[in-house]
């Protein structure tokens, strides 16, 4: 191996790594399968390729092609050198809007090319649902297809001329009529004409196998059409020249209801004479909430184009008058299509978890807790064959006592399916074996393609004879020896394949349980099958974010596949695995790839299947640093709550403030503390937001009032970031809810004194302490947040258990509780009873936690807010995105007259993250993505929201601007100060 990467490194330009990163994060792709590599390779140009290709053909090292990584056949893994295009070869070389081709290389991702097509009017038809992370390589490799293939076909169908270098470095231009064919193909084909006439099978979607049909003199002697599919075994694709197709003006998307599955999966056959551009099916035991979708046990989505808006809707007014349903939706509204696209685009991965949780009998030791897999992911069939199909396919699984949820292209035939194979024991894995053989030959009865989509990589291929006869396979054989004879292309895949139960990528993980500190409810407690979540659809993947998507900013900024959730999770895989990966808690590699995950939770919500980085960080870093020193961001943001408590009770918030102020005194303490020089400490408030409240008590009990002793109860959360560095969030707040009728009360505190005599309302709890305590602030409530983000999981649960009995006044009544920063709200509703889930008041005190926008709705629903009637600008916070919602503060706003949507992202400095040594141009670069563009072009006089601490700190510090929480623009309006409510 170390000869190898010396010989690669002396003629690659692109980067190599033989590193265990490298290696680690390429194992995988969206596949149940895993090969260790020994290294990878990103070539940055063709000549790199042409050069690792000599190499590796000198050492006899096996070559694999990978794109995006979403395969779902096991065909981008390899034992070899892995090629990674996305790198550097990742342009639209150019685009002809005259002709209607472009030329792009393998690593470009579909929507960079649609992107660069949509300006002319024109796309590229196959469109996955992974259009935001596959690359053109990828999708020729497998001959994707996607949703809209019933009016634009296969990649296939929309390829001219492939660039292509063969396993023995011959540069070839594949095109049509032998153009640019190895030597020795053509013989091949002409010699056994008969078989290739007859041998395969006439469906839209057959996928399976070598296109050699293709090579007929009949079909054009097609050479670059019958590259397609061929997953990386015949040749490296360098360049492709690429059709585009006119794009409709306009879209309609009908979405049909029937009473189950095999209704729907009859009915679409019939709806193709119609010319609709897709026709997509899925059942409700696939959307875990049908409420956007009209009434019924399953879903067609049909689209239509036009010219115009009115005539598309004409076309799916159609469709639904020629449909036999229970009931329809058409939508023409783009936002609207895209809200009902994205539940199937998303289905891939919300298909990894059977709804209710369960799944077939399993042992204690290997309870799967529900998971689905792929492996019969695109079996096809003809369109008049799917209901048929579809019933023999549900009686096997039964057969088998298992359970899928079918979905996908109804139109072409095509099912995609993850099943809840047990892949952990080995009699799981035998019955994987028997239902898979079992299956082929149920396929191929009804006259279909054991792929329709993702190719058969090792996943299929073993089963090949059954659909074409051991003769044709074996002619597959001769073809793949034409074109690399020294079988150094991705070997094991299509021909002479790996078993189908081999190289699983569950079995290198450990048998029992992990000793964890969370509890990982939604995984049994277990955190491989926490890890075992991320299945490689790699949504975190997306390049540029959209709407109000957060997830995964840090890959976004750097583009580097180990900063995404899914390079995170293959790391965290192979720790666990203990191969590659070899100190586990201890890896430096896991640590080096987690330290700029924001923990930002935005995987939490947008990745499918709902993997939690930012929980799996946490847990890293408390087992890393156990017993070990910690870096001093740790201790001196990681343990800020005790720090400001300790400069509120000495009352030298004016001192460190001038401190700060100076230059040097400033830069020592920061450099000590682990701080990026680049940051400006933030100013602590001279009288804390509890200190405003007990005074402003007094004042009221001295004048012989109360105040807000009629209406509903609430109690508000004095987080560290309203207490002590923003408390006029915190007054503001009060203002509201007491204006809403609200009474308001703070938290029980041990304290020396209560001021106000009545306990838990709002005062205190006269208990005795002694000053060491005092000074720590042990008598306050504390959501344990910056504990948890840098892994101090001791500590945290030691906060967490003191806040309880603090709280435990309260939980005996039934107010809620009101948190106005939404970090800390999300930490006491995930955060808390995952970490305490052996106290039953963690989830008693989580399901009293109300957002601000939340308790004005609940609690308030008769009150109207003043108007403002102004627009808005600013973001969402990524924990609000991720853990708690925005509707209620969506409605709030709109009540209000706030016009205009925040945009989504994060805003880079998330907490300590942003503040940390090394983090800084990772923060800005995060900011610059959508916040900080979308404040600078805000409308004149916009309001900029920001509820969260860290991103009005961001807006402050790399824009200059003051945002403001939602309650203290409403507190502005209702005291007529409106106009100084945060402008843009």
């Amino acid at each position: 191996m170390t000869d190898l990467e010396a010989a690669l490194r002396t003629v690659v330009r692109g980067e190599v790594g033989f590193d265990v990163t490298s290696r680690a994060l390429v194992t995988m792709d969206a596949s149940n399968y895993r090969r260790v590599p020994l290294g990878v390779v990103a070539p940055h140009d063709a000549e790199d390729v042409a050069a690792v290709l000599e190499v590796c053909r000198d050492h006899m090292v096996p070559v694999v092609a990978r794109g995006g990584g979403t395969s779902i056949a096991g065909q981008a893994t390899g034992t070899g050198v892995v090629l990674d295009f996305t790198r550097h070869m990742n342009k639209v070389v150019s685009l002809d809007p005259e002709t209607r081709t472009a030329v792009v290389q393998p690593g470009l991702v579909l929507d960079r090319l649609q992107d660069a097509a949509a300006p002319h009017g024109l796309l590229f038809g196959p469109d996955p649902s992974t259009h935001s992370r596959c690359t053109l390589g990828g999708m020729i490799g497998n001959n994707s297809c996607g949703a809209h293939s019933v009016a634009w076909g296969t990649t296939a169908d929309s390829v001219r001329e492939l660039d292509v270098i063969s396993g023995r470095g011959e540069r070839l231009r594949l095109g049509r009529e032998w153009a640019g064919a190895p030597e020795g193909l053509r013989e091949l084909v002409e010699g056994d004409l008969a078989r290739l006439r007859t041998g395969f099978p006439e469906l839209p979607r057959r996928i399976s196998g070598y296109a050699l049909d293709a090579l007929l003199p009949e079909r054009g002697a097609d050479v670059a059409r019958s590259f397609c599919g061929s997953e990386g075994t015949l040749g490296i694709l360098t360049e492709a020249v690429v059709r585009l197709v006119e794009a409709p003006r306009a879209r309609a998307l009908a979405v049909l209801a029937y009473p189950d599955e095999s209704a729907a999966a009859e009915a679409a056959a019939g709806l193709l004479p119609y010319g609709p551009l897709t026709v997509e099916g899925m059942a409700a035991d696939l959307v875990p909430s049908p409420t956007a979708l009209p009434a019924g046990g399953a879903w067609l989505f049909v689209e239509t184009g036009g010219e115009s808006e009115a005539e598309a809707r004409a076309r799916a007014e159609a469709i639904v008058r020629a449909a036999d349903v229970v009931d329809a939706l058409v939508v023409t509204d783009p936002a609207g299509q895209r809200a009902l696209w994205r539940i199937r685009e998303d289905a891939s991965g919300t298909a990894t978890r059977m709804p209710d949780g369960g799944g077939p009998s399993r042992s204690s030791e290997f309870e799967s807790g529900g998971e689905a897999w792929p492996g019969w992911e695109d079996c096809a069939v003809p369109p008049a064959r799917l209901g048929a199909y579809l019933r023999d396919f549900r009686a096997l699984l039964t057969a088998h006592g298992l359970r899928g949820t079918p979905y996908g292209h109804f139109g072409d035939g095509c099912i995609h399916v993850r099943i809840d194979f047990d892949l952990l024991t080995e009699a799981g894995v035998g019955r994987f074996r028997r239902f898979s053989e079992e299956l082929a030959e149920v396929v191929v009865a009804h006259g279909g393609s054991l792929s329709g989509e993702h190719g058969d990589g090792q996943a299929r291929a073993e089963l090949l004879p059954k659909m074409y006869g051991e003769e044709l396979v074996g002619l597959f054989e001769r073809a793949k020896g034409v074109w690399d004879p020294d079988d150094l292309l991705n070997p094991g895949m299509l021909v002479r394949p790996a078993p189908l139960d081999s190289n699983l990528r569950f079995s290198v993980l450990p048998r029992k349980p992990v000793d964890v500190a969370f509890g990982y409810p939604a995984d049994g407690g277990d955190f491989s099958a926490a890890v075992r979540r991320c299945v490689g659809v790699a949504k975190c993947r997306t390049t540029s974010a959209t709407g109000s998507a957060v997830m995964c900013p840090s890959f976004r900024a750097t583009g580097d596949e180990e900063h995404s959730t899914r390079g995170r999770a293959r790391l965290l895989h192979e720790m666990l695995a203990g191969e590659l990966v070899t100190d586990g808690w201890r890896s430096t590699e896991v640590r080096d790839a987690l330290d700029l995950c924001l923990a930002c939770k935005g995987c939490r919500s947008d990745c499918p299947v709902e993997v939690d980085m930012a929980t799996y960080k946490a847990e890293f870093l408390h087992h890393h640093y156990e017993g070990r020193r910690r870096p001093a961001a740790h201790h001196s943001m990681g343990r800020l709550p005790e720090w400001l408590r300790l400069v509120a009770r000495t009352r030298t918030a004016s001192l460190v403030n001038a401190l700060t102020g100076v230059r040097p005194l400033a830069w020592t303490a920061k450099r000590l503390g682990g701080i990026a020089p680049e940051r400006e400490i933030p100013r602590l408030a001279t009288r804390t937001f509890s200190r405003w409240w007990e005074r402003r008590r007094e004042g009221a009990a001295a004048a012989g009032g109360g105040l807000g002793r009629s209406g509903e109860l609430v109690i508000l959360w004095p987080d560290t970031f309203t207490e002590h560095l923003s408390p006029s969030v915190g007054q503001a707040a009060v203002r509201v809810l007491e204006a809403a009728g609200l009474r308001v009360a703070l938290p029980p505190t041990v304290r020396m004194r209560t001021p106000s005599g009545d306990g838990g309302a709002g005062g205190g709890v006269a208990v005795a302490m002694d000053p060491v305590s005092l000074l720590r602030g042990r008598g306050r409530v504390c959501c344990g947040l910056t504990y948890v983000s840098t892994g101090q999981l001791d500590r945290a649960r030691a906060v967490l258990r003191r806040t309880l009995d603090l709280m435990e006044p309260v939980l005996e009544g039934p107010a809620p509780v009101v948190v106005l920063e939404p970090s800390c709200a999300a930490a006491l509703r995930s955060d808390l009873p995952e970490l305490l889930h052996d106290d039953p008041r963690a989830r008693r005190l989580a399901d009293r936690v109300l957002t601000f926008a939340e308790a004005l709705e609940r609690l308030a629903p008769d009150w109207t807010p003043p108007r403002l009637d102004r627009p808005v600008t600013g973001q969402t916070h990524c924990h609000q995105h991720a853990v708690l919602g925005d509707a209620a503060d969506r409605r709030l706003r709109a009540a209000a007259g706030l016009s205009g949507e925040l945009s989504g992202g994060c805003c880079g400095l998330a907490g300590n993250f942003g503040f940390e040594k090394g983090h800084f141009e990772v923060s800005v670069a995060c900011a610059e993505e959508q916040l900080l563009p979308d404040v600078r072009t805000a409308r004149e006089g916009a309001v900029v929201l920001a509820d969260g601490f860290s991103c009005r700190t961001q807006l402050e510090q790399l824009a200059g601007v003051r945002g403001r929480h939602l309650a203290e623009v409403l507190a502005d309006a209702l005291e007529g100060g409106g106009g100084a409510v945060g402008e843009a």
